[in-house]
């Protein structure tokens, strides 16, 4: 097979289905080992390297957060797909509607903080900054995208957004980590301050948790949370938006990944903007008094 010759239909569709069915796995909580999927995929392929496979499992992952679907943890979407590959991913989704159960059971499952964890690894660095992160526009800015995305647009992150259930389970977790932090640090004083004002103050205030740094200044938690991959996006209303901008010295925003199985942290520190785009999805209508 000679190097960049585009894949035939038959590779794509037999990679497509294979990385289905791991996903479909990792949404149940069932264990998979990719390096056996992809030995075995190979063996179907036209002397693919595993360099191209793994790409191509990152093009499917871009046409499902295209489509606004969830996507396998560890590959990270990739755009510049071909046409080919968008329309078997939509062809499979398709022909297997009972997914889009499997899908939502997964989203809208409920979570509790788990007992015991190892803070050590806790945290870890936050996604670079990409502006042409996640577009495709050899597919999407073409009247050609209209065929594959008819009737297959969903928007599961903002189904798992509303899982009141996940998102107050990651605030717990943070909150303890804060403890912890502090308590290690020498500081228990400051770390029996430290307040889940989410809940005791409820929502509104712009952030989820107060807590403190070593010299007492004030540190503003704001907790977003995702059962699904580091890269996942995630919603941040108006108002946590502006708090972030008056009180960016202060503001920490811990994104909480992989929640259900082996909760990780990164942490966006001060205004939102200089971490990541801010895309508005919505805007209030109101009616002006005449």
């Amino acid at each position: 097979m000679a190097t960049g010759e585009a894949w035939s239909e038959a590779e794509v569709r037999a990679t497509v289905s294979d990385y289905m069915q791991m996903l479909q796995q990792e949404l149940k909580g069932q264990a998979y080992s990719k390096t056996t999927h992809r030995r075995a995929l190979t063996q179907g392929l036209d002397g693919r390297s595993d360099a191209s496979i793994e790409l191509k499992h990152q093009n499917i992952s871009a046409v499902l957060q295209e489509l606004g679907w969830q996507w396998i943890s560890g590959y990270k979407p990739r755009g510049n797909y071909q046409l080919l590959l968008a329309r078997e991913v939509s062809a499979w989704l398709r022909a297997h509607s009972e997914f889009e159960e499997t899908m939502r059971q997964a989203v809208d499952a409920s979570a509790v903080a788990p007992g015991h964890i190892d803070f050590g690894d806790f945290i870890e660095r936050h996604p670079r900054f990409n502006a042409s992160y996640g577009r495709t526009p050899s597919v999407l800015e073409t009247a050609a995208a209209a065929d594959w995305t008819a009737g297959l647009r969903r928007d599961y992150l903002a189904r798992e957004a509303r899982n009141s259930a996940l998102g107050r389970a990651g605030e717990e977790l943070a909150l303890r980590f804060e403890r912890e932090r502090l308590s290690r640090l020498g500081h228990e004083r400051l770390a029996g301050k430290v307040e889940h004002v989410a809940h005791t103050q409820g929502d509104g205030l712009g952030f989820d948790i107060l807590s403190f740094e070593p010299d007492g200044r004030e540190r503003f938690i704001e907790v977003k949370t995702t059962a699904f991959a580091k890269e996942t996006p995630f919603f941040a209303s108006s108002s946590e938006v502006e708090f972030a901008r008056i009180n960016a010295a202060g503001y920490h925003l811990y994104r909480l990944f992989r929640f259900k199985r082996d909760p990780k942290c990164f942490i966006l520190d001060g205004v939102l903007e200089t971490h990541c785009a801010l895309d508005p999805v919505s805007f209030r209508c109101s009616f002006r008094a005449s």
